[in-house]
């Protein structure tokens, strides 16, 4: 059986979130080494510094419209990387904040193109997510930190825990179900906030935020009440972070167990 790998390559890049401050060297390289680089992102701009990088940067932008299922474009951007993969070629998918974090394309073309034997690797980069714990000064590792795209928060029955943060991911897209939208509006947030009153009074605070795109420009940081939020203006970018709501319970039952084992592995007094 031979064990030839074919010629073609993949990798898949995340330039982080800001424009030129985000890249790592590794990922410039992948760029400026590729034979051909597919862009996934934010605006024309960030292309056009791409093209700075690289003499055949091709967006995938073209690929969505309105009304247009974006799981169909999403196959479509995956082809059109997969037909230069199949060629032979040394293919960069570059793609803005981490490739692998709300990212549909770079995972299925990774896994097809390892599917039919080709290189292929992603390469990590600064998400929004890490931009969110710096610009709101959040530590996760304080109370615990929770993530949850909006809509399937309520789609599906997931448990909050209102001791711990709560982020809520494409808010704007809260509740849309036909993958052709790009907003929904203040009827489907009060579904949402309708949720969220399960767990959180309604006069709790919520964050709305949105990472800098640029070196000049400041992130969205905007707050709120829960039963203020359907009149709120939201974006597919905008993330939702509300702060926990009450402190974590202490569990004596464990706390009681880990003592008993605390003092039979002490070593003795001498």
């Amino acid at each position: 059986m031979s064990t030839h790998q074919p010629a073609g390559r993949l990798v898949c890049v995340g330039i982080g979130m800001t424009l030129g401050s985000h890249i790592s060297p590794l990922a410039r390289s992948y760029i400026e080494q590729a034979d051909v680089v597919f862009a996934g992102v934010s605006d024309g701009l960030v292309e056009r510094w791409l093209q700075r990088m690289h003499a055949d940067v091709r967006s995938l932008q073209p690929y969505y419209a309105h009304g247009k299922s974006r799981m169909r474009t999403y196959r479509q951007m995956v082809d059109a990387m997969l037909v230069e993969v199949r060629a032979g070629r040394r293919v960069c998918g570059v793609f803005y904040g981490h490739p692998g974090v709300f990212a549909w394309v770079p995972h299925k073309a990774i896994e097809m193109a390892r599917s039919e034997g080709y290189h292929a690797r992603m390469e990590p980069g600064i998400s929004a997510e890490d931009c969110l714990y710096a610009d709101l000064g959040i530590d996760p590792g304080t109370c615990g930190c929770q993530h949850f795209e909006a809509s399937q928060l309520l789609i599906y029955r997931r448990r909050i825990d209102p001791s711990a943060w709560l982020i809520l991911w494409q808010a704007g897209l809260a509740g849309d179900r036909s993958l052709k939208r790009f907003s929904t509006g203040a009827a489907y947030r009060q579904v949402l906030v309708d949720v969220l009153a399960r767990d959180y009074p309604l006069e709790h605070e919520v964050i709305v935020y949105q990472a800098a795109t640029l070196p000049i420009g400041q992130p969205r940081i905007e707050r709120t009440t829960l039963r203020a939020l359907p009149g709120a203006e939201l974006g597919m970018a905008d993330t939702l972070a509300i702060r926990p709501a009450q402190s974590m319970e202490p569990d004596e039952e464990i706390r009681a167990r880990l003592a008993a084992l605390d003092a039979v592995s002490e070593p003795a007094a001498t």
